[in-house]
């Protein structure tokens, strides 16, 4: 029925007008962006998903922060501990030159000036080896540090750093008794104890740079996986948010071509009315 009042025409056409220009502006969205999801209403669960893989790759990339961070520290401690060990090895030969019977006691005491002295450095290596100002093997600073190195709380690689300074007499390794080692090679009797205890003191650091090169090496697997995941996390959250920019980009041609037609078809509805009054005339 011919109507001036109410241009049905028209009004269909500026809905789809309006339709058609909303689905251009949002596939210009998406391309700027480069996002498939702009707003939530365009995924609502995906948007969920992609956040929280989004938050699983942020922490993931501060753990291998951490983990690069503990395997340093440990290998601090290391250093430390392969020094400790060189002191040792020379405290060693100086306990077998006084044992050998050519060195007379004066000879001995020059002997023991120098085992005297690499002894304090064995404090004085533990006593200085730190790592951002802690102490890590004299017992008295860092001796347990725990490293966040996953997405979840708990996710962390403990390391527990024994006391290794020699103190005055002795010097204690954690979970074990301390260990005297004798003050002197000034004579046979105190060399023969103190290669002994000398041996057994290399044993020791031998132990302890084991347990180093075994944090090490858990650092550096977990450090490789947390790269891996991150590489995974990223290409699965890729898969939900990224924009396919070819299938957006025909998206969009589609869309302006639909609001030229709409644009055309508005037109077209308001002359309606305008040809309609020739029939009252």
């Amino acid at each position: 029925m011919p109507v001036v009042a109410t241009n049905t025409a028209a009004n269909t056409a500026t809905r789809f007008l309006n339709n058609n220009t909303s689905m251009a502006s949002g596939s210009v969205g998406k391309l700027a962006s480069g996002s498939r999801i702009v707003k939530a209403s365009d995924d609502a669960a995906g948007l969920a998903i992609a956040s929280r893989l989004n938050s699983d790759i942020v922490a993931l990339q501060q753990s291998a922060v951490n983990a690069s961070q503990g395997s340093s520290m440990v290998q601090v401690a290391d250093g430390g501990l392969a020094r400790i060990g060189d002191v040792l090895q020379r405290m060693k030969a100086l306990a077998a030159a006084s044992l050998s019977g050519v060195p007379t006691n004066d000879e001995r005491a020059f002997i023991n000036a120098e085992f005297q002295q690499l002894r304090q450095e064995i404090d004085g290596i533990a006593n200085t080896t730190s790592f951002n100002g802690a102490s890590l093997l004299n017992g008295q600073g860092t001796t347990q540090a725990s490293f966040f190195v996953g997405t979840n709380a708990g996710d962390n690689i403990e390391v527990t750093f024994a006391a290794l300074a020699t103190g005055i007499t002795n010097f204690t390794v954690a979970g074990t008794d301390g260990l005297s080692i004798a003050s002197s090679v000034a004579d046979v009797a105190n060399a023969t104890s103190a290669m002994g205890e000398v041996d057994a003191a290399i044993d020791i650091i031998s132990e302890a740079r084991a347990n180093a090169g075994a944090l090490m090496s858990r650092f550096e697997f977990r450090g490789q996986q947390i790269a891996t995941s991150v590489e995974n996390i990223q290409a699965a959250e890729s898969a939900i948010s990224d924009v396919d920019l070819a299938a957006e980009q025909a998206k969009l041609v589609s869309s302006q071509v639909l609001v030229q037609a709409s644009v055309s078809a508005l037109s077209q509805a308001n002359q309606i009315p305008q040809s309609l009054l020739r029939v009252l005339q």
